[in-house]
């Protein structure tokens, strides 16, 4: 089965609506890309997210691109926050990557005031993502956050500059809570209506991490049986014209994809069905109030 694919909002690209995540990637472990590779071959997965931050991810995708370019969509992102900074760190991304061009420079995790301030002003990252662009190293330009205020910081990013995509955390826990579901609905209708590509992230994050916890490599509780993963994923994927960013962990990187692969054969859980799912699994929002 391959995935379905949608327009990635006005690229023109159509990405998988599943894509993978390169934080899988972390460590310099050749066995964890070659599995991966093999994995979204199998499933014609054609839309790889990276960021310079990622350990050795990079690096890792870097190794498919002299065979593989033409097959995937490629999006990295630039943590820093000067014009500078991200200027630099783009050129090493494109070293790293073996590539003289990407599909997509994102800021990452623009969700702190101060740094959005430095970021989108007079010698920020803003300034070297649109150089970047017109330059021909990249096409297209994204913002990517984490935490409870990501889609506020994102509807602010927005109203700043035409960004062709946003990253945000979605998952059926965070959206209980009602003050992050309502910033939540706004920026989609924004993105909605100014046909902006929206990616998910955490779709299948359980809990909050355990003191002690082994066994996965996410920094959170993942789910980890396939039925529970097929529940979590075609609740997201119900959400028309959302993209799910895979998980950060290779092992679970087969249950994510093959719960994918099967979203629209097998029927999507209702809401009811939902909150029974998630108070039997004893799920919970995987990010402190502090972070909003």
């Amino acid at each position: 089965m391959s995935i379905e694919r949608a327009p990635f909002g006005a690229t023109g690209h159509e990405s998988t609506r599943t894509i993978f995540g390169g934080a899988a990637l972390w460590t310099d472990d050749v066995a964890r890309p070659d599995r991966a590779l093999d994995l979204l071959l199998q499933y014609e997965v054609n839309h790889i997210d990276t960021a310079a931050s990622y350990g050795e991810s990079e690096r890792m995708v870097g190794r498919w691109m002299g065979r593989h370019r033409d097959r995937f969509f490629l999006a990295t992102k630039t943590g820093d926050r000067t014009y500078e900074g991200a200027r630099d760190e783009f050129r090493r991304s494109l070293d790293r990557l073996r590539v003289d061009h990407v599909d997509l420079l994102q800021m990452h995790c623009l969700i702190d005031s101060n740094e959005w301030t430095t970021a989108m002003g007079d010698g920020g990252a803003l300034e070297a993502l649109i150089e970047a662009r017109e330059a021909g190293l990249t096409r297209f330009l994204g913002v990517t956050g984490h935490g409870l205020n990501a889609p506020t910081m994102h509807r602010r990013s927005l109203e700043r500059f035409p960004f062709d995509s946003i990253l945000v955390p979605y998952n059926a826990p965070l959206m209980q809570l009602a003050d992050y579901a309502a910033s939540f609905e706004a920026l989609i209708a924004l993105c909605r209506a100014r046909n902006v590509a929206v990616q998910t992230i955490k779709a299948i994050a359980r809990r909050p991490k355990p003191e002690g916890a082994e066994g996965y490599t996410t920094w959170y509780e993942p789910l980890m049986v396939q039925e529970d993963v097929d529940c979590a994923v075609s609740w997201v994927l119900r959400r028309p014209g959302a993209f799910l960013n895979t998980v950060g962990d290779v092992d679970l990187l087969p249950l994510v994809l093959d719960a994918a692969a099967r979203y629209g054969h097998e029927a999507a859980p209702t809401d009811r069905e939902m909150a029974e799912f998630m108070a039997s699994r004893k799920m919970s929002p995987i990010f402190p109030a502090q972070f909003g």
